[in-house]
């Protein structure tokens, strides 16, 4: 039985830095393909030749907030699980939030790669052999 190689990663921030940090250390300890975008319209076109398993997005970003990231973007990968990362509370949102059913995850800023890493995990579990951390957990 062929195994199909594990889906990507999507990671939608638009701090450029944050994003290619967060996009690097994610791709050097999964086993899969971590592609990054700082622009959410951007990355809603390149959706369909990615074909991802599991999307990150920020919730303030120019363009697009998060919850209109998506619902736009589960339209067109409707598969895909989503996770939803801020520094903000978005307490007066949590009903929108709710009707979100793609959204699997919710992590608050700041937080290290790995905790996002187990976040995904998590948040993946067709995905149950890949994606695997590479590194064992006691290295930072």
């Amino acid at each position: 039985m062929n195994r199909s190689p594990p889906k990507a990663i999507v990671l939608v921030d638009d701090e450029r830095s944050y994003t290619e940090l967060m996009t690097q250390m994610l791709a050097d300890n999964l086993d899969c393909t971590v592609h990054g975008f700082t622009r959410p319209l951007e990355a809603l076109k390149s959706l369909p030749q990615i074909d991802p398993g599991v999307i990150v997005t920020d919730y303030f970003m120019p363009q697009l907030d998060g919850l209109e990231f998506i619902r736009q973007a589960s339209a067109i990968v409707p598969h895909a699980v989503f996770v939803m990362i801020t520094g903000h509370n978005l307490s007066a949102d949590q009903d929108k939030l709710d009707r979100l059913t793609a959204l699997k995850g919710f992590l608050a800023k700041p937080f290290g790669w790995r905790k996002l890493a187990d976040e995904i995990i998590r948040v993946w579990p067709e995905q149950a052999t890949a994606p695997m951390h590479k590194a064992d957990a006691t290295s930072l």
